[in-house]
């Protein structure tokens, strides 16, 4: 396996912007002994009296984004035996300063530990967690854990790209127009990786594809995805992709004829005659182990990321109803390099164009054999670049 790079003109700008350049998860303390909420301290608590707290941008009902994380929040209660009234969820809270009243909510009600999952969340949970050091304060998707000298504050996500890849397969063997479209939710390096992988899993297999990208400014706008997805196959796009958090890109796209490709949830039931595969996160991993952590006394690192080979990054089952021919074989084996190392996802030769976080331009370019590693030191995704092929439409 070659060289790591991550570099050229403002790369490492953009490492710090993105990801907070830390240590690594295998090197970061948490402060396993610190103690719990009022009244309960850490070396006291149990899976009987433990509280935990969940702050969500939607509810299950998108049946995208929140729906999959309650999935894991589930699968979490589940394993550990917690009771309902051990867990406190807050839905459909935006990200402003409805989510510092939602996270104060939770630490009156007494809660040891509380998740926060939506990228606009950080600074509120920062600000909260500096002001609580008996509370552990873990937020999905973020960047600043590594920087911000809090030893109860933690980033977690998901090689969620690897999926991605490997859904990108699907679409580029199904394509007939090698347009492909993607409804995406904002112009951020989480989505852009994504984008950009599932793009690259397509051009693997089908290396005339193309991509055109329209953003939504939204996690969740089910009437705007549905728009946005209408353009996209008005323009020429046969297969849609999305980072949104509905099934309007999927049932759209039925209703037009075309295939999708869908994200957090298996979007079949939605449009069976559209949607291919989907690819998700199983949170309850990570859920499980930092609550059994705080329990234990024992390390939660300050970022953490699993991915395939882990299990933490999921494919649904493929529609072989409406897949081609081969596509299932085709996925098997980039999993089978992507778990060996063999395969990687932002390999070289590969070059693109960004935009940091404060307006200057950011450039990449990753020559042959050598490789751009994704959500590390940070557990965000950093890649922010415009590859070619790829077209965003204003």
């Amino acid at each position: 396996m070659k060289k790591v790079i991550v570099f050229v003109l403002s790369a490492a700008l953009a490492c710090t912007m993105l990801l907070g350049c830390g240590t690594p998860a295998s090197q970061s303390g948490s402060g396993g002994d610190r103690p719990g909420a009022e009244g309960t301290p850490a070396a006291n608590l149990t899976l009987d009296n433990i509280t935990i707290g969940f702050v969500h941008i939607t509810d299950p009902s998108d049946m995208g984004y929140t729906y999959n994380h309650d999935l894991g929040t589930q699968e979490m209660q589940r394993t550990l035996g917690l009771s309902d009234d051990q867990i406190i969820n807050k839905f459909n809270i935006n990200e402003g300063g409805e989510c510092l009243t939602a996270i104060r909510e939770l630490i009156e009600a007494g809660c040891n530990i509380i998740f926060a999952t939506s990228f606009g969340f950080e600074d509120y949970m920062l600000e909260l967690a500096a002001e609580h050091p008996d509370i552990v304060f873990c937020h999905a998707t973020g960047y600043q854990a590594a920087d911000s000298g809090l030893a109860n504050f933690h980033n977690y996500f998901a090689s969620i790209y690897e999926g991605r890849y490997l859904a990108g397969i699907a679409a580029g063997l199904k394509t007939e127009s090698n347009q492909l479209g993607y409804v995406a939710a904002f112009p951020f390096a989480e989505v852009i990786s994504g984008y950009t992988a599932f793009y690259l899993g397509a051009k693997s297999v089908n290396p005339d594809v193309t991509m055109d990208i329209m953003y939504t400014n939204s996690w969740h706008d089910p009437t705007v995805e549905a728009q946005v997805t209408q353009a996209l196959i008005d323009r020429g796009c046969d297969v849609i992709s999305q980072h949104s958090d509905s099934t309007a890109p999927a049932t759209t796209a039925e209703d037009n004829g075309v295939w999708q490709v869908g994200y957090n949830n298996d979007m079949i039931p939605a449009a069976p005659d559209a949607s291919l595969i989907s690819t998700r996160i199983d949170w309850g991993v990570y859920l499980t182990f930092a609550v059994s952590a705080l329990i234990a006394g024992e390390e939660i690192p300050v970022d953490w990321c699993e991915g395939l080979s882990e299990g933490v990054v999921l494919l649904t089952p493929l529609n072989t109803a409406i897949a081609a021919d081969g596509t299932q074989g085709a996925i098997d084996a980039a999993f089978a390099g992507i778990k060996a190392g063999t395969l990687q996802v932002f390999a070289g030769p590969l070059t693109g164009e960004g935009v940091n976080y404060d307006g200057s331009p950011a450039v990449i370019d990753i020559p042959e054999g050598e490789f751009f590693q994704e959500s590390y030191p940070g557990s965000a995704p950093s890649w922010i670049y415009i590859i070619p092929g790829c077209n965003v439409i204003e």
